[in-house]
């Protein structure tokens, strides 16, 4: 033997012998995938006889034949074999960078037949191998799969179909609806397996416990336990066999090798009518297992409560008015435009304008508001609310998934889909936990029976090794909780798009508020008004209110109402140009128009001299200034009050208590924004502020180790949105603020920032005690099933009880 430590370019020799040595390679530390192509490469050559390799240490063992393939010959070919594996996965890699550079589009798809988190892992293993796959997503907890690359949505539903599982659509509502009633089914059906099962089992085991020898009672065994094996049981055969075809294993190979070990072993003692048999193994453990995953699937059920309440709110069907008559349509069937009717007590197809009639509309479940709104000609409706006592024509404005309750339940998907940091650390150990607790299992075996043990006991200790490990605990630790966590926040009106946002608020140090819109109500109205002009005053408010009609601005849509309350028409508006936090430039009937702050004005070198005491006063009443210039001289400044929402003191309040600080960073005046702050209890005010100075100030503190959120509702927030740690967007606030975020508040209520970071601390906490748990289970369970402590049929009992505890702790969730 030659012990000497021998380095060679992508290995190290460590260990060698005439025909067996072992080298350890930096290259395949922790890495599955190369360990398995290089042993599939090694075992094409017929010179190498046996690999086995550790993936924690990167350490391959190879015993060869040396007499038709040299030492010095299998070390070279190694070292040129390893160097080929990483220069063809950087080539693969630069390739598949290539080829997404032109964009990738989202599949999301259900998937139906997992029954572990092991078979989630291995068609997330296998969908991110393709090269046409930029990643790949695959949550058992939600059986859902999110794949971003260039296959459609049919391609990505043959590969999945090919592991023997079955892809579905859910990109409309009643299709999300037909996943329901399939879970239900699978309930069902996971309950009627349990019973039948168990209804053969118990016999078998009541026999077993008489600890009869009689060849009858062996036979009567063997009777009930067949069908328990071969039909409630044929499940985990069909896909540990579909595993095994992939070269891959999982949750159902160790039920399977553990029942067909114990079946197996026992039909020749039953013919030679000596020796010890173990159908009441084979039974109790298909047995234990089914009730296992029928709890689990049960409790999984009630993880997904929320989503499916979001997605039971759109109705199946809808009234269709066309041509004075009333047609009953599927709600998938609904055009844009389409003219619906929508009668007492009755639920909204579909987001709407409501063309004639007055009611009330609920709308709880989807903002959060407790009191029913006013609705009428004009209104838009919402799908899935509920109508009040009047009767309203709506036009259909948005279908499908393009609808707000649609995308809220696409939200919920996304955040749901999320894996944690800590989730990716536990998928790579899930990852070689099924192999080797195959190789443990193996170990077992060999050394009862090196001991001189009796072979049932090595054979008894080594299939309880296989039964008592559960990955499955591992995989649904971090999965259950975000599931519930998330599902709970959409009952209180949050909205979670990014998973990890979960992760992170626990961590905040820095509240950033924008002003308008976000502490206050964003409901400005004009109250004070002064000009300088020697143009009218009706002609001066027509000009700002055809100017300000092009921009979303909340003190934009101010203007324009109070020129409608003052009944002055507006012009013709042919050129217009908004700057982000500073202002407007607009042509109104062959007037120049300037808008906006007093920056805005100094950076179009317009004197205000003559407006700014009074807009000093406005700002010291805590109303914001806006001037307006016309032609190049100032003209007017109208003085614009929002009030703070009602919540905002005991929201910043709460904050505080947490010990989080509190900021405001606004691009309002000086005097303006500490008013309001003082209102709310902010002492830290940066006014004046650009939209890149806010994001300038949140990368300030980063710099300095902290963890910012940002709230804010306007155009202006949404780059402070993206960079912020957490985005908070005002779901009454634009659109693009609500993309950029990663949480979205439905009403507005900024006290549900503080609520979300608690329900983000709880739902933290309930994941490191999952995790905690199933690593602890594991780690205790396995060396005292391998020291014969017991017996296979408590291993499968307790294997089946671990995955449940894991969701029952998630569901203390839902109590919060």
């Amino acid at each position: 033997m030659d012990s000497e430590i021998i380095s060679y370019k992508h290995f190290t020799l460590v260990h060698q012998l005439k025909r067996r040595i072992r080298i350890v390679s930096p290259l395949l530390k922790k890495d599955v995938e190369r360990c398995y192509i290089l042993e599939i490469l090694l075992k094409k050559r017929p010179e190498v006889k046996r690999t086995r390799t550790v993936f924690s240490l990167g350490s391959v063992i190879i015993e060869f034949d040396s007499a038709r393939l040299p030492k010095k010959n299998l070390l070279i070919l190694l070292d040129a074999v390893l160097g080929n594996i990483v220069q063809k996965e950087r080539a693969v890699f630069k390739q598949k960078k290539k080829k997404f550079d032109k964009g990738t589009q989202e599949v999301d798809l259900a998937v139906a037949g997992m029954t572990c988190a092991s078979c989630a892992l291995l068609i997330e293993m296998v969908l991110n191998r393709d090269n046409d796959i930029k990643t790949a997503s695959v949550n058992f907890a939600t059986e859902t799969v999110t794949v971003h690359g260039l296959l459609d949505k049919q391609q990505v539903s043959d590969k999945i179909a090919m592991l023997g599982y079955e892809a579905l659509s859910m990109d409309t509502l009643s299709q999300r609806k037909n996943l329901v009633l399939k879970e239900r089914q699978r309930i069902s059906l996971a309950k009627r397996r349990f019973i039948w099962s168990a209804i053969l089992s118990t016999p078998v085991l009541a026999v077993a416990m008489s600890m009869s020898q009689s060849r009858w009672v062996h036979w009567l065994q063997f009777v009930l336990t067949t069908p328990v094996v071969f039909g409630t049981g044929k499940q985990f055969f069909i896909k540990a066999w579909r595993q095994a075809k992939q070269k891959v294993a999982n949750m159902d190979t160790l039920i399977a090798l553990g029942v067909g070990s114990a079946y197996g072993y026992s039909l020749p003692v039953l013919f030679r009518r000596k020796g010890h048999v173990y159908f009441e193994a084979a039974a109790a453990i298909i047995t234990f297992v089914l009730l296992g995953r029928y709890l689990e699937e049960s409790a999984r059920g009630k993880a997904g409560e929320a989503i499916r309440k979001l997605v039971d709110l759109q109705p199946q069907t809808a009234t269709l008015l066309k041509e004075g008559q009333e047609f009953l349509i599927d709600v998938d069937k609904i055009a844009l435009e389409d003219i619906l009717l929508v009668r007492p007590g009755e639920k909204i197809p579909t987001d709407a304008d409501v063309v004639f009639g007055i009611s009330t509309v609920d709308e709880a479940m989807v903002t959060g508001e407790s009191m029913p709104v006013v609705k009428e000609v004009g209104h838009k409706v919402i799908g899935g609310c509920v109508n009040g006592n009047g009767v309203l024509h709506i036009k259909a404005t948005a279908i499908g998934m393009d609808t707000v309750l649609a995308g809220i339940v696409h939200m919920v998907d996304q955040a749901q889909a999320t894996k944690l940091p800590i989730q990716k650390q536990v998928d790579r150990i899930s990852a070689v936990f099924v192999p080797a607790v195959m190789g443990i299992s193996g170990l077992t075996f060999a050394s009862w029976l090196l001991i001189g043990a009796p072979f049932s006991i090595a054979f008894g200790s080594a299939i309880t090794v296989l039964l008592i490990a559960c990955p499955c605990a591992l995989g649904l630790a971090t999965p259950a909780a975000i599931m519930v966590g998330s599902g709970q926040a959409a009952k209180k009106g949050v909205y979670i798009r990014n998973g990890e946002s979960l992760e992170v608020a626990t961590k905040l140090n820095v509240v950033i508020f924008d002003k308008t819109g976000t502490i206050t109500e964003g409901k400005p109205v004009v109250t004070d008004f002064f000009k300088k002009s020697r143009l009218g005053r009706d002609k001066i408010i027509a000009l700002a209110a055809s100017a300000e009609n092009n921009s979303e601005h909340f003190l934009a849509k101010a203007v324009v109402a109070y020129a409608n309350e003052q009944a002055v028409d507006q012009l013709e508006c042919s050129h217009f140009y908004s700057e982000t936090g500073r202002g407007i430039e607009a042509d109104v009937s062959g007037k120049k128009i300037f808008i906006g702050n007093k920056f805005w004005m100094d950076e179009q070198a317009i004197k205000i001299d003559g407006l700014r005491e009074e807009a000093s006063s406005f700002a010291g009443q805590g109303k914001t200034p806006i001037y307006m210039a016309v032609n190049g001289k100032e003209a007017a400044v109208f003085g614009i009050s929002d009030r703070p929402r009602g919540e905002a003191s005991e929201a910043i309040s709460q904050l505080n208590d947490m010990g989080i600080d509190t900021i405001m960073v606004t691009g309002d005046a000086e005097k303006t924004a500490r008013y309001i702050a003082a209102k709310v209890g902010i002492e830290h005010v940066i006014a004046n502020a650009k939209p890149d100075e806010k994001l300038e100030i949140i990368r300030q503190f980063q710099s300095e180790g902290k963890k910012v959120g940002m709230i804010g509702d306007g155009v202006n927030d949404a780059p402070a949105l993206v960079a912020a740690d957490v985005g908070f967007a005002i779901g009454c606030g634009t659109d693009v603020a609500i993309e950029s975020a990663d949480l979205t508040l439905a009403q507005g209520d900024i006290s549900k920032v503080t609520e979300t970071i608690v329900l983000s601390s709880d739902t933290i906490k309930i994941i490191k005690q999952n995790l905690f748990w199933a690593f602890a289970y594991n780690t205790i369970a396995i060396p005292v099933a391998a020291l014969g402590k017991l017996n296979p049929m408590v291993a499968s009992a307790a294997m089946a009880l671990s995955s449940v505890s894991v969701i029952v702790n998630s569901l203390r969730l839902s109590k919060k």
